[in-house]
């Protein structure tokens, strides 16, 4: 069932924002297009030159300051039905002063999204010159972390239509083609599954597949080899999938190849099986970790075990050493442990996953086995 936007983006996180501002010592939250401000009001903003801003001080009504070019794509946007005021400014005029009026007050703290452009920042410390910055994460981020059911129900959606992607791979990824040709046709598929944008691909073929974030090349594939595939985009609703399966392309691929895999498999599993509340965030990093060295490839493990995701492609919580959170329900995240040896091959088993209240729900749900096409 898809969920809608009024679900997702609900007037009470506003409210719920403001309270959190003022409790951690801020006065207002300013934020530039981003998933920050998409989460608070479900504007999907165009970042550029002209200020774009929400404004949420915490004893005054929410403004959005959009460019007069803009107004009408922020109106149409469900920002107005959560109770936010927009104003909107020309070009040739200054829109800071709007800033400064939609605060309604002298301001000694604020918050800034993460990912504010730096010419921005400057300019608000001008017009602000008593105001403290801090980042809005501190804020934002213990909200965002756990997932309302609207969100779950959005990410399963995400999740469902990557995984319909996936079960098309036998149609595009045949020895002699190259990784850039699979990657094409992979892209469109995202398209027409019913993402609204194509955040990444990665087709990583034999020696390839042992760099992690490898992409595409002009190589083609060969009989037998190993193919990492791990793509993802953004729905309709903001909300994120990403998958990774690997395949061999035609012919078998080698022991050596085959055991590394069943290793990885063995990992992958052991991960998702430890996750529920309570259990530490690097207590999941350090049980996939544990399988994958005790076969003697620990060195071969070169990143974390998993990553938040939701409007972002990655967000808290991140599954990694030195990470002490424990999970909580409606957290969500990836469990993709890889293993990569230079020069020879390299694989990765990716699901997303929610921690539930009483232990984990994946929400990709194809086969985790090694599939021969």
């Amino acid at each position: 069932m898809r969920v809608g936007l009024d679900e997702l983006y609900p007037p009470r996180r506003l409210a719920t924002a403001r309270r959190a501002a003022a409790a951690a010592g801020l006065d207002a939250l300013l934020l530039s297009p981003g998933s920050d401000l998409r989460y608070l009001t479900g504007y999907d903003a165009h970042p550029g030159e002209r200020l774009t801003l929400l404004v949420l001080p915490t004893e005054a009504e929410p403004t959005l300051i959009v460019p007069s070019l803009e107004r009408p794509a922020a109106e149409a946007s469900p920002a107005p039905a959560t109770g936010v005021r927009i104003v909107d400014h020309s070009d040739g005029t200054d829109p800071y002063p709007l800033v400064v009026a939609a605060l309604g007050q002298p301001v000694r703290a604020v918050g800034l999204a993460d990912r504010m452009w730096a010419e921005q920042v400057l300019a608000l410390r001008a017009a602000l010159p008593e105001a403290t910055q801090r980042l809005a994460t501190e804020v934002l981020s213990a909200l965002r972390v756990r997932k309302s059911p609207p969100e779950v129900t959005a990410l399963a959606e995400a999740g469902a239509a990557i995984d319909a992607v996936h079960r098309r791979m036998g149609e595009w990824l045949r020895p002699g083609r190259t990784e850039a040709q699979v990657a094409t046709d992979i892209a469109a598929a995202i398209r027409a599954t019913g993402h609204a944008r194509v955040d990444f691909v990665i087709v990583a073929a034999g020696p390839n597949g042992a760099s992690p974030h490898h992409g595409t090349s002009d190589r083609p594939i060969g009989v037998g080899e190993p193919v990492v595939v791990d793509i993802g985009g953004t729905m309709p609703s903001g909300y994120r999938s990403d998958c990774t399966r690997t395949y061999v392309a035609g012919g078998r691929a080698s022991a050596e190849f085959l055991d590394h895999y069943a290793v990885l498999h063995a990992a992958q599993r052991a991960g998702v099986a430890a996750v529920r509340p309570g259990v530490r965030a690097e207590t999941v990093d350090a049980t996939t970790r544990s399988v994958i060295a005790a076969a003697g490839l620990g060195d071969a493990f070169l990143h974390r075990t998993g990553h938040g995701i939701g409007l972002d492609g990655h967000e808290e919580p991140y599954v990694v050493a030195g990470n002490s959170r424990a999970l909580e329900p409606g957290m969500a995240f990836s469990i993709e442990p890889g293993i990569y040896l230079a020069g020879r091959h390299g694989a990765r088993i990716e699901d997303i996953v929610v921690c539930t209240t009483d232990g984990v729900r994946r929400l990709n749900t194809t086969s985790t086995e090694l599939i021969t096409l």
